[in-house]
């Protein structure tokens, strides 16, 4: 018996793993692909009935899912673009020592601690058109009243404001840990030569922290594209439209309109979506690693 367990001790290890991949990933993946070719009525007298890609052809001639995906889009790749620069430049600046380092780190990581919820709440608040902070500090400043959440042309860029507010020090902590595992020599070597310090984040932060980046990059990517609680708890997806994302459709699809193949066939979307943009950046990751 122990010979047989030292021949497989492999297997035996990796099976719980398996197991669980199983049971928590493929079962629910391919479960909704089963809803997602099907009609179902919302009787429990008859049973789903197969429509094979009808859910799909749906969708893809409907403006509104093509717009929830550009919405999608527009949000992640804005949010997630000023937060790579707001983070990097912040990472830089903690990568330095000076007094109060430690209380400035505590304090850029304040809006991660949040819940999203809690953090929609607030910023609802100061978006309010009347008595808000908000337009209490645009006037202050001179600037016309605006009606942020309000308003269909302002409401997204609004959120966006919210989600770089709250995600741009993760970004900073996982740049700042990649700054931080870069060897000193080089710096040394490129002071000796006589480079200033924006030649010395040029030449050597940037590329060999390139790796980092692009993992944090990709993270935040992800996760702005699934982002769901802050966009359910200010706005609904509304005005109108304006804010509607694709989590926000497929939830709206399946729970308010009760189109549990149309939701399902969403998310599927949503999952190629998401599968497509990890393993284009994991491959400008290797490029990168290569390079460098």
């Amino acid at each position: 018996m122990s010979r047989w367990v030292d021949k497989h001790l492999k297997i035996i290890f990796i099976t719980p793993c398996l197991l669980f991949i199983l049971f928590m990933v493929v079962f629910p993946l391919g479960y909704n692909i089963y809803m997602s070719t099907s009609k179902w009525s919302m009787s429990a007298l008859s049973s789903p009935e197969f429509v094979g890609a009808s859910n799909y052809l749906m969708l893809f001639r409907s403006p509104r899912f093509w717009s929830a995906v550009g919405r999608t889009l527009y949000y992640a790749f804005v949010a997630v673009g000023i937060q790579t620069l707001l983070g990097i430049g912040i990472a830089q600046m903690l990568n330095r020592s000076f007094f109060g380092k430690g209380v400035a780190k505590t304090l850029f990581l304040l809006p991660v601690v949040a819940t999203p919820v809690a953090v929609g709440m607030v910023w609802q608040m100061i978006y309010e058109p009347t008595i808000g902070l908000g337009n209490a500090i645009l006037t202050g400043m001179g600037f016309p009243r605006q009606l942020f959440l309000g308003s269909s042309a302002s409401a997204l860029n609004a959120l966006i404001f919210i989600d770089v507010w709250e995600r741009t020090p993760m970004v900073m902590l996982m740049v700042l840990a990649g700054m931080v595992a870069i060897p000193k020599d080089p710096y040394e070597s490129a002071v000796v030569d006589g480079a200033t310090a924006f030649q010395r984040f040029r030449y050597i932060t940037l590329p060999l922290a390139s790796p980092t980046i692009l993992v944090a990059v990709l993270l935040r990517l992800i996760d702005a594209i699934k982002t769901f609680d802050i966009i359910y708890a200010t706005t609904k997806g509304g005005p109108g439209f304006a804010t509607e994302t694709i989590n926000i459709y497929a939830t709206l699809a399946t729970f308010q309109y009760y189109s549990f193949g149309e939701g399902a066939a969403i998310t599927m979307c949503f999952f190629v979506i998401v599968m497509s943009m990890a393993i284009m950046f994991n491959a400008a990751k290797k490029r990168v690693e290569v390079e460098y």
